[in-house]
């Protein structure tokens, strides 16, 4: 799996106008399934999420995770992540994985992430979500399982 991690002072996700997902400083965690992913993968990237510190101590060092930080974490689903991009002027998606397999590892993945000492929200797989963010620092990070 592959998340795009973004370190934020507040994030909301909307699907047809309505908030689905709200938090305050925190993680927004992009997050999408490739086609050789299962449920131990998904696992493994919510341990990632859980456990990277990008948060700074009191040396300016990112040294704390988010528990550490006192923030939440907002999961969004975004199979674009998983796009083929390495030639042309067209994406290509023939290594994410296909929706309902995908729909069931983002559930996985947001079971794991809930099982942490953090808030967590995320928004609606398959939805044409609309995902309002302040980036922090800007402080933003690529993570694979």
């Amino acid at each position: 799996m592959i998340a795009l991690l973004q370190r934020v002072s507040r994030a909301s996700v909307a699907v047809d106008n309505d908030i689905v997902g709200e938090i305050g400083p925190g993680i927004l965690a992009l997050v999408a399934a490739t086609r050789d992913d299962d449920a131990a993968r998904a696992e493994r990237l919510a341990q990632r999420i859980l456990n990277y510190r990008l948060f700074a101590d009191a040396d300016g060092r990112m040294n704390h995770n988010v528990a550490a930080a006192g923030g939440a974490i907002l999961a969004v689903p975004q199979f674009t992540l998983a796009a083929d991009t390495r030639r042309g002027n067209r994406p290509g998606f023939s290594y994410a994985m296909a929706g309902a397999a995908a729909a069931e590892l983002f559930a996985v993945h947001i079971t794991a992430l809930r099982s942490g000492p953090v808030p967590v929200a995320s928004g609606r797989f398959g939805a044409d979500m609309q995902v309002a963010l302040v980036n922090d620092g800007p402080v933003t990070f690529r993570l694979e399982s």
